[in-house]
């Protein structure tokens, strides 16, 4: 069973989207989200209060929690990106196999570290 980081975008996309594939091919994985997911979601959606596709979700992923170590790391790069340096940072905080995003820029650098970033498993 591998670590699976879903990028916001990548995850707000499965939920807008209702993409099947995602669901199917990270389901028997372990998945993970920057604690900083949740508000970001809950802000772009408009998700109303209570919401069962956010109690779904926080069920189905772990959290990293964001913290200073995080934080000091994402201001060195490996981007000019903040929000995108604190996913990738938080991601090997979770000591995870793979990185899911939308975003191209990221799906260029194909590996953080050991960490494979792609937009499917």
């Amino acid at each position: 069973m591998a670590k699976v980081y879903l990028d916001t975008n990548r995850l707000i996309d499965f939920v807008e989207r209702k993409d099947i594939e995602v669901v199917e091919s990270v389901s028997k994985h372990d998945v993970f989200v920057s604690v900083l997911f949740w508000h970001i979601a809950a802000y772009v959606c408009k998700w109303k209060i209570p919401n069962k596709t956010l109690n779904d979700l926080i069920v189905m992923c772990e959290s990293i929690d964001l913290n200073k170590v995080i934080v000091l790391k994402a201001l060195s790069g490996p981007t000019d990106d903040f929000e995108d340096n604190v996913q990738l940072h938080s991601a090997v905080a979770g000591d995870c196999d793979y990185f899911l995003t939308l975003d191209r820029r990221l799906l260029k650098m194909k590996y953080f570290g050991k960490m494979k970033i792609s937009d499917k498993m």
